[in-house]
């Protein structure tokens, strides 16, 4: 959607005007900030739509700001960074990233995937029937301890909101409408992610991983997502 606002977030100049370039050439609003403190306030300020951060950043580096942002907003957060190591990659998505992306990336693959996530997290507000996942009858599913409003985005675990991510809840949504189908990781991957041909299918598990933490917090004892060893993950109705 044209004119929707991008922050990158990065103490590195030059890679602020490149990617910028590639947004503006692309419709995007551009935002930019070069360190962890600035980002927050012009995200309280701008509302951004989708935010690049860089890991290495002064003030706040990007995982510590990717963990404040997660207090005061819900949109993609895409890590670009010179990190290639998959301990970095885990550690970003597991702070809540929805995706960790290297700089030796093309340009053309970052705005593919910027638009997918856009795509993605534009869908959440998005009638039922458009989004890819089994039609309800209601906006609400529920099941023991958890109520999901499929219209508003909220979830509350015995009768606590219960702060998602983006992507765990349109995983969420993806298993808890479809009860006891099972779904296999490069499945999930390209419903949510919305990508077939390029990207790394951990990022489905660390994510899952994640939304299980959130799930069960407190109450251990109540599994939801449950993994079929050698095939994927099915929600349990």
């Amino acid at each position: 959607m044209a004119g929707e606002k991008i922050l990158i977030a990065d103490d590195d100049h030059d890679i602020q005007i490149i990617i910028s370039m590639y947004m503006k050439e692309n419709g995007y609003q551009v935002l930019t900030a070069a360190d962890g403190i600035e980002a927050l306030q012009i995200v309280e300020k701008e509302t951004p739509d989708l935010i690049i951060l860089d890991v290495m950043m002064p003030k706040l580096d990007g995982y510590e700001l990717c963990q404040a942002l997660q207090k005061i907003t819900d949109v993609p957060i895409l890590f670009f960074s010179s990190k290639h190591e998959d301990v970095d990659k885990i550690l970003g998505l597991g702070v809540g990233g929805d995706d960790f992306i290297e700089k030796s990336t093309s340009p053309s693959v970052l705005i593919a995937k910027v638009k997918a996530h856009l795509r993605r997290y534009r869908n959440i507000g998005l009638p039922r029937k458009q989004r890819g996942y089994s039609n309800q009858n209601t906006d609400t599913i529920e099941f023991p301890g958890l109520q999901i409003n499929l219209d508003s985005a909220v979830v509350k675990l015995y009768d606590k909101p219960l702060h998602l991510s983006a992507k765990e809840f349109q995983i969420l949504c993806l298993l808890a409408q479809n009860p006891e189908k099972v779904f296999s990781v490069e499945k999930i991957f390209e419903l949510i992610w919305d990508e077939n041909h390029f990207g790394d299918y951990r990022t489905v598990m660390v994510h899952i991983s994640n939304l299980r933490k959130k799930l069960e917090n407190n109450h251990g004892k109540v599994i939801y997502i449950e993994t079929v060893r050698g095939i994927g993950y099915k929600f349990k109705a």
